[in-house]
């Protein structure tokens, strides 16, 4: 990866079409490495969500126009909530597999031309319109659904398994659940306010979070991403381009991708697919994954790791931008990763990992600055424009990794010192498709 450009996430920008918008993202990255003009971009793969946001059909290939890049190959890609990812991945394919020398990886959203009613009911079409979809299957009661029978499985059968009466263990779960919950979100907001891309920089205690509207209980507001207007590009390069553009490339280490059934009722239960640092004890009778847990993220997270050579993420990561679409799904996901083993996820938020050191949160995280996880605010804080947001997380991972925040941000604060490798990870439906991508200091 020699470079990469992103708009700031906005619930509206009124101003600027789908195009403008990836063209200021492209002119960003391209202002940044003097020696990659367009005649040395060989293709393209261009990523958005919906048409339905667009009222465009083959939105791609306006872009495409837009930028000048006729009449060079491109590919348009869709993969639900995980667009961005599977679009990054394109790009590293199309140069890892020496079909091209040069590849531009570009996605957008432009959800603020609907209404918010509207845009969900788009959203919830990516779940199986003959069952799902009927039954009044919105995103936020998908994963509301979710982390209850998470906190049951984790909170209420080992935590408070010493309480008779099961609806009173069940009410302590929620209730423990949900201000963990409330930790990531105070995170990743107070981590925002750093970055000037975000759209969502607050200052917010827990009790805040706790009080804010109840959209799907035990979910609030302020533990739900929202949808947003947005580009963000990248551009791959094979190792001898990559070395005469920049010198400071970022190498992509490992991908990897998993899928699931996509509805809920039909994911199975079977043995936990076990990482190099797991043992089969550590899960012995835990009926997996159900639906408390990602079975595509555990394979994206195998795959990526195994290409990557990374035997335990907690000792060879220094950073994750995860797909936090819900708070709960980032404290899910941090055991789909191996961050912690299934169960201590709560526990590993009220630990400290995955805030930064240098960040003041109001809360006790002494364990703070282990790994890091969305350093940047995260989808909960920048906002989740759907085809833009996995390439969101690979600039913003990028320059994290090239040590250029502070030039980038105009603030040091969420830079971290001297990481060497980090992890972007893209989740859709109700994890019905996952990519994770390795990306590494230099070469």
């Amino acid at each position: 990866m020699v470079t990469g450009g992103v708009t700031k996430f906005a619930k509206a920008h009124p101003a600027m079409d789908f195009r403008l918008m990836v063209k200021r993202a492209y002119d960003q990255a391209l202002s940044e490495v003097p020696g990659l003009t367009r005649d040395r971009i060989d293709g393209t793969r261009i990523s958005y969500f919906s048409d339905h946001f667009t009222r465009q059909l083959k939105a791609a290939s306006m872009v495409q126009d837009y930028l000048g890049m006729n009449p060079k190959g491109s590919v348009r890609i869709e993969w639900g909530g995980a667009t961005g990812g599977e679009c990054f991945q394109a790009a590293y394919e199309a140069v890892a597999s020496g079909r091209m020398d040069i590849c531009l990886a570009a996605g957008f959203e432009t959800m603020s031309r609907v209404a918010t009613w509207k845009g969900n009911e788009f959203i919830a079409l990516a779940s199986d319109t003959n069952y799902d979809f009927p039954l009044g299957g919105f995103y936020s009661g998908y994963y509301a659904l979710m982390v209850v029978r998470h906190m049951y499985e984790y909170l209420a059968l080992r935590k408070f398994a010493h309480v008779a009466d099961p609806r009173e263990r069940e009410r302590l779960a929620i209730q423990e659940g949900s201000r963990i919950m409330s930790w990531v979100s105070v995170k990743n907001h107070r981590n925002a306010i750093h970055n000037p891309y975000a759209q969502y920089p607050k200052r917010l205690t827990v009790e805040q979070v706790l009080a804010s509207e109840m959209i799907s209980y035990p979910l609030t507001r302020e533990q739900i991403c929202t949808m947003s207007d947005g580009a963000a590009v990248v551009v791959l390069a094979d190792e001898a381009r990559a070395k005469e553009l920049t010198d400071r490339p970022i190498l992509v280490k490992g991908v990897g991708c998993g899928t699931d059934t996509m509805r809920l009722a039909d994911r199975p239960f079977e043995e936990v697919p076990l990482l190099p640092h797991e043992k089969a004890a550590d899960y012995k009778g835990l009926p997996y994954p159900g639906v408390h847990s990602f079975r595509a993220g555990r394979a994206a997270g195998i795959e990526a790791y195994r290409h990557a050579g990374i035997e335990d993420p907690r000792k060879e990561l220094d950073f994750i931008e995860l797909h936090d679409a819900y708070a709960s799904s980032e404290i899910q996901t941090y055991e789909d990763l191996g961050l912690c083993r299934y169960g201590e996820g709560y526990d590993y938020v009220t630990r400290g990992d995955p805030f930064l050191k240098n960040v003041d949160y109001g809360l006790p995280v002494p364990r703070a600055g282990t790994l890091p996880v969305n350093p940047s605010g995260g989808l909960i804080a920048c906002g989740h424009p759907v085809g833009a947001t996995g390439l969101m997380q690979a600039v913003f991972a990028f320059w994290q990794l090239q040590g250029t925040i502070a030039a980038h941000f105009g603030d040091a604060t969420l830079q971290l010192k001297r990481p060497r490798r980090g992890a972007i990870h893209s989740h859709a439906g109700t994890g019905s498709s996952v990519t994770v991508s390795i990306l590494e200091r230099g070469f």
